[in-house]
This record gives structure tokens, C-alpha cells and sequence, in this order.
């Protein structure tokens, strides 16, 4: 008995990591579509200029677009990392509710 309330406690936890790594991609893809909205605008635009300590800084075009690529780049191994352990995650989750089962089947 105490060995399926620690599998349950093992899947709320997970549950717990699912959700949290659910929020952080949620954040990671509004990161991702304002510097794909940035790079869009920018292209369309004669003058660029960077916001850096709540000032306004005027910078060369090629340079920002730069950055922001290096940034997408970062983002975009960011979000697939956070595919990936949410895939961990749910498998995890899987083979515990499996071995739930089978453990509550005996009984």
C-alpha cells in the first residue's frame, strides 16, 4: 500500500514539473514572437534603435539584426530543450501510471 501511495505522490509531482515546464514554454514563445515581430519590423524600417536602461539608443541596423538572431537562436534551443524534458516528463508519467495500475490490479 505504501509502495502505490509513493507511485501516485511520484506522478502528482510530475504533473507538477509538466506544468511548470508548460508555463516556461509559454514564456519562451512569447519571448520568440516579439524578436520574430522585431526582426519583421525591422526589415521594413530605414532607422533602428535599442532600448537599453530605459533609454532609447539609436543602432545600427545590421548590428540589432544580429542580435536579435543570436537571441532567436538561444530561445529556439531554449524551447527545444523544454520539449524535450516535457517528453521525458510524460513518458515518466506513463510508466508510472502503468506500474499504478498493475500494482492496483493485484489487489
Amino acid at each position: 500500500m505504501a509502495e502505490l501511495q509513493e507511485k501516485i505522490n511520484k506522478i502528482q509531482l510530475v504533473e507538477q514539473n509538466i506544468q511548470a515546464i508548460a508555463m516556461q514554454k509559454q514564456q519562451v514563445q512569447t519571448q520568440l514572437f516579439e524578436i520574430e515581430s522585431a526582426l519583421k519590423e525591422l526589415e521594413g524600417s530605414t532607422d533602428s534603435f535599442k532600448i537599453i536602461a530605459n533609454i532609447m539608443v539609436k543602432t545600427p541596423k545590421d548590428k540589432l539584426k544580429k542580435e536579435l538572431e543570436d537571441k532567436k537562436e538561444v530561445i529556439d534551443l531554449r524551447m527545444q530543450t523544454l520539449e524535450k524534458q516535457e517528453k521525458q516528463l510524460k513518458e515518466a508519467i506513463k510508466e508510472l501510471q502503468q506500474e499504478v495500475l498493475k500494482k492496483s490490479e493485484k489487489k
